[in-house]
Parts: C-alpha cells; structure tokens; sequence
C-alpha cells in the first residue's frame, strides 16, 4: 500500500504530462473548430443564416469536439510530457532511483483519470444538449425556416398546415433508411389562416418512396355544420416535407447521451425493432474511459524508448500511429461485430482486453 501513496514525484509527472496535455487538446480543439468555422462561413446569407449563427454553432458543438479529442490528446500529450522529463534527463533519474517504469506510467495516467471523469461528465450533459441546438439551428438553415426543432418536438409550415411531430428517427427496412415522425398532429387552416379548419393525428407517419403514409389517423373537421370525426388504419399524405433534411436534421445516435440511448434501446426492444444502431455507441460510451486509459497506458513505452536512443521525435511519432491504427482497429472490431451479429459489449470490450493484456506482458518484463 505504501507504494501506491501519492509523492512528490508523482505530481512532477503529473503536473508535466497535463501541461503538455492541455496544451494538444487546445490545439487540436482549436483546429477542428477552424476548419467547421471556415465551412460555416460558406452557409451565411443562406435563408438569413448570419455570422452570429455561425459563431453560436462552433460555440455550442465545442463540448462534443472536446469529447471526441480528448483520447487522442491524452495520448499525445502523455508522450510530449514523458518525453520532456526524458530529454532533460529526469526520467533517467527517476528509473535509477527505483522507479519501475509501471509506477511512471500510473502516475502519468492517474492526472489523465481525473480529467477524464469531468470530461464523461460534460459529454453527458453539456455535450448533446450543444449538438441538440447545433441541429435545430442547421434544421432551420435548410429548410428556410420552415422546420424547427423545440422541447415539443418537430415543428413545421407545409402550405396551409402546421404539423407538429414529438420524436423523429431513422428507420431501416430492407436496406433502405427512411424517416418516421411519432405522435403526429398535422393542423390545416382555412385559405385566410385565421380558423382550424381541419385536425388529424396519427401514432406515425412513414416515408414511402416520395410520399408519406399516417398511420392509426383520426380526423377531425370543422363546418358550418359543425365538428365531424372519421378514423383509418392508414391514409396517404400528400405533404412537401423534404424526407433528405429531415434526416439531416436527426441527432446521431453517437452525439446522443447514455440516458437517451437507454431509452431509446428500451423503447424499441419492447416494440420488437432493431436495438444494433443504439446499442453499439451505447456500449461505446460506458468504454469511452477505459478506452483512453487503455489508450495512454499502451502508448508509454515508446516515451521510456528515448532513455536509450536519442530518436525521441521518432518513439513519439510511432506510438502515435500504432495508437491511431489502434483506434481504426477498435472501430474495425466493433462493426464486424454488428455484421456478424457479436454482442455490442463484446465488440467493445475485446480491443481494451487486447490492449491491457499487450502491456502487462511488456510491464511485467521491463519491471
């Protein structure tokens, strides 16, 4: 136990892996927010689309770029602060006074744990809640402002209708993606707009080739007669809703929350769907931070490398690639795994066993 206390060393590299850390993930952050920027800019005059909505959508969508870079910055920045403490000859001192190169790789990762508790935080709360904005503002942008997206669902004009859909997601039948709104209420006024004239609501409404169907419809309509009420199994809507922005405007199932993805994988397992798409970046996120520890811990080697040759731009360099070719595995893994019908969690779980195992094997021989 007592060679697992906290000391002073351990803060040294700590406190020099997270400068070079956070130094990477700005630079990287900052890139990343440039280039979307620079595309942004080329939306601007475009049905109102102004600087400020630029601006507030590169804002908004920083918390999600921030989650996504943060493995790779940990990686990087773990070698730059490591390779540091090696140039100038500290990490030669440390292993001559003792220190297994286990122990300097734990006290590099345990300032990447801390780090990567609050970001797990901010990718499940601040994270999808800017992606969500982000959406309904691009929604807006191509549709002219006639759809919009609030706490009530989708909302849009089609002519003389207002219709209102409270959830909308990507279905996949026979290889062929299509929208489907849910709990539909499509609002018909009279030529003038001033009175309902008709109401109809429906559980869903499905595009089918370049029409839409409603399903389960009860129609209501409003005479000088009075109120008269009709229902359907089924009913053909002829209505100019562009099925291509619709999915543009859906929130990928990776920008969505845990929360979010449970209940959409409860939701459609009890109606007997298809749970594969939700499951799979559902299970990727309870492995995201074991993934980046992984990730850092396997990395360390080539920064202990430079104690014996001087190639320390080269070590760094190679633990990058094989930590990239890592990830292109790991995303490799996990869809062979949707095709060959491999549990989500082993999909996602068997690149980090493989990793963890590659370096108690390289640990337990350089001890």
């Amino acid at each position: 136990m007592a060679s697992l206390r906290i000391k002073r060393v351990d803060w040294l590299i700590g406190v020099t892996v997270l400068g070079s850390m956070l130094m990477v993930w700005l630079v990287l952050v900052g890139l990343d927010a440039m280039i979307q920027f620079v595309r942004q800019l080329g939306f601007i005059g475009r049905n109102g689309y102004t600087l400020s909505n630029a601006i507030f959508y590169i804002v908004v969508t920083i918390p999600r770029r921030m989650y996504e870079m943060f493995g790779f910055s940990a990686l990087i920045g773990g070698l730059m602060g490591l390779g540091g403490l090696a140039a100038t000859g500290e990490l030669t001192a440390l292993r001559a006074a003792g220190m297994s190169r286990l122990r300097i790789a734990v006290s590099a990762m345990g300032i990447v744990a801390v780090l990567v508790a609050g970001v797990v935080v901010m990718g499940e709360t601040v994270g999808p809640w800017g992606d969500q904005q982000a959406q309904a503002l691009q929604l807006r942008l191509r549709s002219g402002g006639n759809l919009g997206m609030t706490s009530s669902g989708l909302w849009a004009r089609d002519g003389d209708r207002i219709i209102n859909a409270k959830s909308s997601a990507l279905r996949t039948a026979d290889e062929h993606a299509f929208v489907q709104l849910s709990d539909v209420r499509v609002f018909t006024l009279t030529p003038d707009g001033q009175q309902l004239s008709r109401f109809d609501q429906a559980n869903t409404a499905e595009q089918v080739g370049k029409e839409w169907v409603l399903d389960h419809v009860r129609t209501t309509t409003l005479d000088n007669n009075g109120v008269h009420s009709s229902t359907s199994a089924n009913e053909r809507w002829d209505s100019k809703l562009d099925p291509e922005v619709l999915q543009q405007s859906l929130v990928q199932p990776q920008y969505l929350a845990m929360r979010d993805l449970q209940h959409i994988i409860a939701y459609k397992h009890k109606n007997g769907e298809n749970t594969r798409p939700y499951e799979t970046p559902f299970w990727g996120r309870v492995m995201y931070p074991l993934n980046v520890l992984v990730l850092v811990l396997c990395t360390m080697p080539f920064a202990f490398g430079a104690l014996r040759s001087g190639g320390l731009g080269k070590r760094i360099f190679m633990g990058m690639i094989i930590a990239i070719s890592w990830y292109f595995v790991q995303k490799a893994i996990v869809s062979f795994g949707t095709v060959y019908g491999i549990p989500p969690l082993a999909a996602n779980v068997l690149p980090a066993l493989l990793m963890v195992f590659i370096a108690f094997f390289y640990f337990r021989k350089h001890a």
